[in-house]
């Protein structure tokens, strides 16, 4: 599976951490910035992440910022993304179970490195589940 991963300034050591992460687990990973903790704008680096998940060239993204909105509503402007905040496994699972999201954004001033861990684990090993859920789906673009 190819990742795409982005973050800003305040996610950027959680990107880093995730980087690690995915690289073990034998992800492919395309980082897409920030590439330092200096202050930086979110969009910057949400809508490369969009635009490749969009284009198919990765078949998931991550984005990382402080409180997750931010790179979530950015990243939601592009047809045919669904991202989704979440900030605990559960919710990263549901995300894709029901929602067959294909970005997972993450707060990083509200979760712990070890938590936004184990929810890009539970993000990448769950699975759209179709069935009652398409109907729904169907219905998120405009």
């Amino acid at each position: 599976m190819k990742i795409a991963i982005g973050s800003d300034h305040a996610g950027f050591e959680y990107k880093t951490y995730a980087i690690k992460l995915l690289k073990i687990k034998g992800y492919q990973v395309q980082d897409f910035g920030t590439a330092s903790v200096a202050s930086v704008d979110y969009p910057d680096f949400a809508h490369p992440v969009a635009t490749a998940v969009e284009n198919k060239s990765v078949d998931v993204g991550i984005l990382i910022c402080g409180s997750g909105n931010g790179v979530c509503m950015s990243a939601n402007k592009h047809q045919g993304i669904r991202a989704a905040l979440c900030w605990t496994p559960e919710l990263g699972s549901l995300a894709r179970q029901h929602n067959d999201s294909n970005i997972l954004c993450l707060p990083a001033r509200f979760v712990s490195k070890v938590m936004a861990g184990k929810i890009i684990k539970a993000y990448l090993e769950s699975s759209f589940e179709g069935g009652r859920h398409q109907n729904r789906v169907n219905k998120i673009s405009c």
